[in-house]
């Protein structure tokens, strides 16, 4: 339709004539309430907004010779961050000549990336700035939970409090199933 009968025909409604997709060939206009059009516009917008979850940087500081128990505490801190959605920025700082042993606090990176391979994934690998070396770990993309038979979401281990439970539970199970066969088949050779 040609620009002059639309812009006629939006007069006659009393509406306005509203360039929608300038970049189509041809150009998509419509004939609606402009100040309308424009609220709806700025509403989706914000409902866009609250829908984004903003990502917070979180930092996990280790040193070149932390001991066993240290790193675990720190990388089941940032385990949590990774769980809450955060980013986790794992960090080495070297003191004195401990610059020298790079390699070492590259080592320590690698090793706690791979305790927290369950909670996240390796952004950006290590790297040496100034007298730090850091590495950047993302959260890993939420899996939806299953639902159990009686409509209850969660793990199939509610039963269990902590992970030993969980390992414990299911050591039980198996050696259960593997004694049960061999309990079986003892009967039957005694009879022979």
């Amino acid at each position: 339709m040609p620009t002059a009968e639309a812009l006629a025909l939006a007069q006659e409604k009393g509406l306005d004539l509203v360039e929608v997709a300038p970049t189509a060939v041809p150009p998509v206009c419509r004939i609606l309430d402009y100040g309308q059009y424009k609220y709806e516009l700025q509403k989706r917008e914000r409902e866009q907004k609250k829908k984004q979850k903003s990502q917070t940087f979180k930092e996990v500081r280790l040193a070149v010779k932390i001991d066993v128990h240290d790193l675990k505490t720190k990388a089941r801190r940032a385990a949590e961050f990774l769980d809450k959605g955060d980013r986790v920025k794992v960090t080495v700082r070297f003191r004195g000549r401990e610059i020298s042993h790079a390699n070492l606090g590259r080592d320590l990176l690698m090793r706690t990336a791979e305790v927290l391979a369950e909670h996240g994934s390796i952004e950006r690998q290590p790297l040496l700035e100034g007298r730090s070396m850091y590495i950047v770990m993302a959260p890993l993309e939420k899996r939806p939970e299953k639902k159990s038979d009686n409509g209850d979401v969660g793990s199939s281990t509610d039963a269990a409090d902590t992970i030993g439970d969980a390992i414990a539970a299911k050591s039980q199970a198996t050696a259960s199933v593997t004694t049960a066969p061999a309990a079986a088949e003892a009967p039957a050779q005694q009879g022979q």
